[in-house]
């Protein structure tokens, strides 16, 4: 009876109600922490204006109300939100050597943090919807992607991301954890966290599991499907002319689809093997994954778009 008290009192002695996170920037460079925090500023801020400029663009100028660039914010808006989901704590973990959080602010930051990320997964799939209706079925375009059908579909990707991401995070409440916990990234990742937990995370991760195959697990073959359809009906068309017109309309979204996708799955390849890689890779692969695609979206989609140019230097002043 006294050696189960004894382990109990180790036990609560480890454990902690109100656990400590220790977020981490780059592993063995922290005397060049403040010289790295330079290049990451102005991927924020290139973010941040790029897409802000989008949201702009379209929001003024009435000849882009139309469904792909109403995606095309929708994009921009799920970007913004991923970069100002990290912002504030790999800034300050690299600045201010401010490392410290609560489980709560860890919850929050998750929430939002895969929450966008699910909502950026169905953008993805409704800009390849749109793509496959304007090019296999052109003729219905307007009828099918009204205005009220692409208000249905923002919401569904909403309410899915939060159906999906609100219990992982409501489950992370009655877990134990540490006193003090030492994250692998500058910012809250839920596999990070689930690893920490001192009790049984069996239902964290069939709920975890669950989340990905109801969203990536979804998107990617719906994406993959449109394009088997969209190439199928461009080999129909006689022209090489139009044939190569109606897949450049589509280079931007494989883009964006690309550096989205592939940085994700690096990421989780790199948590779930790569054990022994080391944890400068973990922390590179961690800010590379969500860093890429609000830094390059904008970029992409303004070179490749004419009209989304065009409208960028009318709003420009000129002399």
């Amino acid at each position: 009876m006294l050696q189960i008290q004894d382990n109990m009192d180790i036990l609560s002695n480890l454990t902690s109600r109100f656990p400590t996170f220790l977020l981490t920037g780059i592993p063995g460079l922290e005397s060049a922490q403040a010289w790295i925090s330079i290049p990451f500023c102005c991927l924020y801020a290139i973010a941040l204006s790029g897409n802000s400029m989008i949201l702009l663009v379209i929001s003024t100028q009435h000849s882009l109300h139309e469904p792909m660039y109403y995606f095309l914010s929708m994009l921009s808006a799920t970007d913004l939100g991923l970069t100002l989901s990290t912002m504030s704590t790999t800034l300050g973990t690299l600045w201010f050597d401010a490392i410290e959080v609560s489980l709560d602010s860890c919850i929050v930051q998750m929430f939002f943090l895969h929450g966008f990320s699910v909502m950026e997964s169905g953008v993805l799939v409704s800009m390849a919807f749109d793509h496959y209706v304007a090019i296999c079925d052109p003729l219905r375009y307007t009828t099918v992607l009204t205005n009220s059908r692409i208000i249905q579909m923002s919401l569904l990707v909403i309410m899915r991301a939060i159906i999906l991401i609100l219990p992982l995070q409501l489950l992370l409440k009655p877990l134990s954890f540490c006193r003090i916990n030492t994250l692998s990234h500058s910012y809250c990742y839920h596999p990070d966290v689930i690893k920490l937990a001192r009790s049984d995370t069996q239902a964290n991760s069939i709920c975890g599991l669950l989340a990905l195959i109801l969203s990536t697990g979804i998107d990617m073959p719906c994406i993959v499907l449109s394009y088997i359809l969209i190439i199928r009906s461009v080999l129909n068309i006689a022209s090489p002319e139009e044939q190569q017109k109606a897949l450049s309309t589509c280079v931007s979204h494989i883009g964006a689809v690309a550096i989205f996708y592939i940085p994700l799955m690096s990421l989780s390849l790199v948590h779930r093997y790569g054990g022994s890689a080391p944890k400068m890779v973990h922390s590179m692969m961690a800010n590379i994954c969500l860093l890429l695609p609000p830094v390059l979206n904008p970029i992409i989609y303004s070179v490749k778009a004419k009209q989304i140019r065009k409208a960028i230097f009318c709003l420009l002043p000129t002399k």
